[in-house]
């Protein structure tokens, strides 16, 4: 699995969440809602420093992650996240590795 994040969903994070150099935020499956690979899951974000990442992606000294117990959700799928300016937020697409 592979995150790609572009400019404008990374300026969003920043911005919008508040986040600082050395920050992470948290990639994780949660019940209800979807994606457009996982009926009844989809994707949820918590700021918080790495304990066991499975993978990992740093940006502006900004860590993007997902720890070894979520990567049930990731399995077999690369992450695109941009920025929907209609949500005026991220965008998250599976693409199938």
């Amino acid at each position: 699995m592979k995150i790609n994040i572009s400019d404008k969903a990374l300026d969003w994070f920043v911005n919008e969440v508040g986040l600082n150099e050395g920050d992470g935020i948290h990639f994780f499956g949660k019940v209800y809602g979807k994606t457009n690979v996982h009926e009844g899951f989809s994707i949820g974000m918590e700021v918080k420093k790495p304990d066991e990442p499975e993978y990992e992606l740093t940006l502006r000294n900004i860590t993007f992650f997902v720890e070894h117990g979520d990567i049930w959700f990731f399995s077999g799928y690369n992450l695109n996240i941009d920025y929907d300016p209609e949500l005026d937020g991220p965008k998250y697409t599976f693409i199938e590795e």
